[in-house]
């Protein structure tokens, strides 16, 4: 096989090609197969290259597309049936990629529009018909091959020999006939992304996750909500024996151990993140799952590492990451837990070493420096409000806080007791200069106050929650709090702060009273004693009761609108061997690198 050389220039008079476009049936066991196969040319390297196999097959595209919408259902169902049922083995890999790259291809339209698309071609053969049977079934495999990470095979191990850098006529075929197709379906849309892809150890895995990604975000019909959404959100772990209710289609099993350990060690990339999210928030079978494991850490390590390196991650993946966090502390189980598991040396915490911290200490730390950070440079204040809901969720529960724990959630309130003082001197000075001149528009300081004011409110709350429910547990809290009092004093009397203030000032003031009378020029050691001592004297009856703080993450309305220009931003810009044409994008805005 692989004996015929062939150029590009020569395919649209190649007769196999010709033969294989045509209206004639050709039997499965006719010789033509092995002829049409024994054609190979070197893969496209290029984006020139590309062009030239586009434009050399767009003849025999158009005969295999001009008879009628059925044959692109009969092709969807195939390219499902390869991918789930061939066995991947090193000789199948290359199909394998191929078949997942092709089905992303032809729901590709999406970018060349700017609207999110409610109906497509693609969409009503996905939705209903002859593709609906195969829903769970490709959702199944499209997990495992995510969750294998299957390298692909050693040279030489393919289904043909590959010549320089790759790629026998079936791959070519297969890349040009998709190519070509797509052209005539979008008249001229597709063509090459110069950008290289970078390096994956599992292109099948990379592709599959991607066209999961796809596929969960696809509009509902109008007549039926999305299948691949419904196979998601019900998904059971092969462990569970219980029968699925009648009333869930598509359901299937896989095994979460698995599911979990993949989804610990790929969270470096913003598809995985994505994946997580998804199946955190929409699959409560799995939600369950994950919260009962004994090993958060591993989970939750590298989720915290995504925010910490927030200056090198886009938005959208830094978004991701903290939903995550945001739906996780939504469960008091994992609020208590995450306080009982003790780390050694987080080598990439580099403000300062962490010998042994907690897991639930680093939380703090690193959602505190998110909005520390977020405060200095981005300001967006939908990341403001989900960092203070996770911490509001867990404030109640937190636990022996680590003292630079402790110090940061202070250090954090005093920022922003500087910043609210600065904003009111400037609405104070604006205010002055106005009356003199009724000419010049004044800035909206009212507004920034409120919105400074809001998170001060939040941050004292979070405060409160500590000392009331557990303070007692947290005496490093408490020396933050009396080594930092001066801060507090200005909003006891304010009306915005006077109710949050009266359990924090009560506890400011019994703590201080007690290290009083044990007299001065006390050690760190015997300050946290006399703490430790005061808080199992303090009466809990003094301290007022105010609700619990619990928030919870809801989708806004509309998410496909936020949702699906994220996964096909993702999919441009990282899926392996697919190229499109930059200047003909719509659905996004193209980085100007």
């Amino acid at each position: 096989m692989g004996s015929n050389s062939s150029r590009i220039g020569d395919l649209p008079k190649n007769e196999y090609l010709k033969k294989l476009s045509g209206t004639e049936s050709v039997s499965e066991n006719d010789p033509f197969w092995n002829q049409l196969l024994s054609f190979s040319f070197p893969a496209p390297t290029s984006s020139t290259e590309l062009k030239l196999l586009e434009e050399a097959t767009i003849s025999v595209c158009r005969s295999l597309g001009s008879d009628s919408e059925d044959l692109l259902e009969e092709l969807l169902c195939c390219l499902m049936q390869l991918i789930t049922d061939i066995p991947l083995l090193d000789i199948t890999y290359e199909i394998s990629v191929e078949a997942v790259s092709t089905m992303v291809v032809f729901l590709s339209c999406q970018l060349f529009h700017k609207e999110v698309l409610r109906q497509s071609i693609s969409h009503k053969y996905l939705m209903r018909g002859r593709c609906l049977p195969y829903t769970s079934k490709l959702v199944k495999t499209l997990l495992y091959n995510f969750i294998r990470q299957e390298k692909p095979p050693p040279p030489g191990a393919q289904v043909l020999p590959q010549q320089s850098e790759g790629g026998g006529l079936l791959y070519g075929l297969a890349s040009g006939v998709a190519t070509g197709l797509w052209t005539v379906f979008t008249l001229g849309g597709v063509g090459s992304k110069a950008a290289a892809s970078p390096e994956l150890s599992s292109p099948l895995a990379n592709q599959s996750l991607l066209l999961l990604l796809v596929l969960a975000n696809l509009t509902d019909a109008a007549d039926a909500p999305n299948p691949y959404r419904q196979a998601i959100m019900s998904f059971k772990n092969t462990q569970d024996s219980s029968p699925f209710p009648s009333s869930i289609p598509h359901a299937f099993q896989i095994n979460f151990n698995s599911l979990y350990t993949a989804l610990c060690e790929q969270q470096t990339s913003d598809q995985a993140t994505l994946l997580l999210y998804t199946l955190l928030h929409q699959n409560s079978n799995v939600r369950t799952y994950m919260l009962a494991r004994t090993d958060m850490e591993n989970l939750v390590l590298p989720i915290l590492e995504i925010l910490y390196h927030v200056e090198e991650r886009n938005s959208h993946h830094v978004y991701m990451a903290l939903i995550i966090l945001l739906i996780l502390t939504e469960d008091d189980g994992f609020n208590r837990s995450i306080h009982e598991v003790i780390l050694k040396n987080i080598t990439w915490y580099s403000e300062r070493v962490l010998t042994e911290i907690s897991l639930g200490s680093l939380l703090i730390l690193v959602v505190i420096r998110t909005i520390q950070y977020n405060m200095t440079r981005t300001r967006d204040k939908y990341l403001h409000t989900n960092c203070l809901a996770a911490l509001a969720n867990m404030s109640a529960q937190f636990r022996s806080l680590h003292q630079y724990a402790a110090q940061r959630i202070i250090s954090l309130f005093s920022l922003l007791s500087k910043k609210h003082n600065k904003v009111l001197e400037q609405a104070t000075q604006s205010l002055r200069g106005s009356l003199s001149s009724n000419d010049v528009p004044l800035p909206d300081y009212a507004q920034d106050l409120n919105v400074i004011e809001e998170v001060i409110r939040m941050m004292l709350e979070i405060i409160n929650s500590c000392l009331t429910n557990s303070l007692h547990h947290n005496p490093n809290l408490v020396y933050a709090l009396l080594y930092k009092r001066d801060l507090f004093e200005q909003f006891r009397t304010h009306p915005s702060f006077q109710d949050i203030m009266q359990n924090i000032d009560l506890v400011i003031t019994f703590f201080s009273s007690r290290l009083l009378q044990a007299g001065a020029e006390l050690s760190v050691e015997r300050v946290l004693e006399i703490i430790k001592q005061g808080a199992v004297a303090l009466p809990k009856d003094r301290l007022k009761k105010f609700p619990e703080l619990k928030f919870k993450y809801v989708e806004e309305e509309q998410p496909e609108e936020f949702f699906i220009p994220y996964v096909w931003s993702l999919v441009y810009n990282s899926a392996v061997g697919l190229y499109w044409n930059p200047q003909d994008i719509q659905l996004f805005t193209m980085d100007s690198d």
